[in-house]
């Protein structure tokens, strides 16, 4: 794997929405023994409040429009090539990556997910783990293929659901794990390269 200036592993991160693991990642990239750098932020959503991470980071970010993904992704794959991208960190991202752009990439790319996979995969992972009665929650980070939210696992904590949560009470909970493990599993990740 090519490694960036200071011996750093150059990533992208996508992001739709808020982007809040997307600032925990620029965060933990700055510190000097991180073994990545967020060097590219994509973003299918203009009003994405996590572009402005991307602004105060200085660093340099492209709104993509979806509305023709074959047109989305070959664009994407120029600017992955132009930034010397080695691995793509999804973050709160809700486009479906395709598998012809999974392998047109060929490098490794990772998720993030609100739930304790295997189980919850896709959306609403909160309310299913409530409805359930789940005593436990958590977040994993894991590696994307061409099957929904069913890569390997690179690292996974869970978290106590207590008989008072909501889902917005999990959610909360959830993210706060996130933002703890995401620069973890990335740097896990690398380290076993």
């Amino acid at each position: 794997m090519a490694k960036s200036i200071g011996n750093k592993t150059n990533i992208a991160v996508f992001i739709s929405g808020r982007g809040s693991n997307l600032k925990y990642l620029i965060k933990n990239s700055n510190y000097k023994n991180s073994l990545f750098r967020v060097n590219l932020i994509i973003s299918n959503n203009s009003n994405a409040l996590g572009l402005k991470y991307a602004e105060k980071s200085k660093i340099k970010f492209y709104v993509i429009n979806y509305n023709n993904i074959e047109n989305a992704e070959i664009k994407l794959l120029k600017l992955l090539k132009k930034f010397k991208i080695e691995l793509i960190c999804l973050a709160g991202f809700m486009k479906i990556i395709s598998k012809k752009f999974i392998d047109k990439f060929n490098k490794p790319i990772l998720n993030i997910h609100p739930s304790l996979l295997p189980k919850y995969k896709g959306l609403n992972t909160h309310f299913r783990a409530i409805r359930n009665k789940d005593k436990y929650s958590g977040s994993t980070v894991h590696l994307v293929t061409e099957k929904l939210d069913s890569g390997k696992i690179i690292l996974q904590k869970k978290i106590k659901i207590s008989k008072l949560d909501n889902v917005k009470s999990l959610e909360k909970k959830v993210l706060k794990i996130e933002h703890k493990i995401y620069s973890a599993a990335v740097c896990k990740f690398l380290s076993n390269l």
